[in-house]
């Protein structure tokens, strides 16, 4: 955990691989990184959907979730998209380099409370990196859970993050995996169009089920509207806010949501929730 005596503090990380995910001017870059005080993981913990500020010494620190798993151990992995001075500081670096990582933050997906469930994701773009920790986390406690159904679209075949991963999925007879993207090209074999049609095309059931949906705004919207279309109830649909966040711990205030912080009540809330604050998806 952060240290609480100082929670500005953060930690050094040494960077062990790093690649890009997609192309073009607001490419992803995935970054495998490793503490360079390894007495750190004593009491370092973090579940799905947690997130951490991380950062280059003397350019500045931003808020990204954990995109690894805890069930992937002795690092962590976080999917960057370049935006901005900060984001284009970190993917300036590679193997070798350094970081800063400060967390982790905020709360997480209950994916315990979840346990005996069918569990459907639904995500878009760079939206898949705060639902890929909760992928990995049930295939490795599958014995846990009644089922696993994985939609994702992007723009285009170029544009899909973690390609390899999704491959596998397509490949596991116990994982349902269902993949689109916006326009037609040629040679792709899977579904063409938003992916709020994708989701009403595959249709899940919601009995016994939670979904969780992670991607652009406007598509968790829609994404939402046709899960209650298909008989999801508000507290079966969680999903995650991106505010823009400074300080991490709900103490500047930039990024409240009516009375809430999503650096410190979320990122993760259940619509059951957001529902009731007409800010959240304004």
């Amino acid at each position: 955990m952060m240290d609480d005596s100082n929670p500005y503090l953060p930690y050094t990380v040494r960077i062990e691989d790093a690649w890009y995910e997609t192309p073009g001017d607001r490419c992803i870059k995935t970054f495998k990184v490793n503490f360079t005080d390894d007495k750190v993981w004593d009491t370092w913990s973090h579940k799905p959907g947690n997130c951490a500020m991380v950062g280059k010494l003397g350019i500045g620190e931003s808020m990204f979730c954990i995109s690894s798993s805890p069930t992937e151990e002795g690092y962590l992995r976080f999917s960057i998209m370049r935006m901005g001075k900060v984001t284009q500081a970190l993917h300036d670096l590679e193997a070798g380099d350094l970081m800063t990582v400060r967390g982790p933050l905020g709360n997480n997906f209950p994916v315990e409370e979840w346990e005996g469930k069918r569990i459907i994701t639904v995500g878009g773009g760079i939206g898949q990196a705060p639902l890929r920790p909760v992928i990995n986390y049930i295939r490795a406690n599958k014995e846990k859970y009644e089922e696993l159904i994985v939609l994702y679209g992007s723009r285009t075949s170029s544009d899909i993050c973690f390609q390899g991963e999704l491959d596998e999925f397509m490949a596991d007879q116990e994982c349902g995996c269902h993949l689109s993207i916006d326009v037609e090209e040629e040679q792709w074999p899977h579904f063409v169009g938003f992916v709020p049609t994708l989701l009403m095309e595959v249709s899940p059931s919601p009995e016994n089920a939670v979904a969780v949906t992670c991607g652009p705004p406007i598509m968790i919207r829609f994404v939402i509207e046709n899960l209650l279309k298909l008989g999801f109830k508000p507290e079966q649909i969680y999903t995650t806010l991106e505010n823009r966040m400074k300080c991490g711990i709900g103490k500047c205030g930039r990024c409240n949501v009516g009375p809430l912080y999503v650096c410190k009540d979320g990122p993760v809330f259940s619509y059951e929730t957001l529902q009731k604050i007409p800010e959240a998806f304004a």
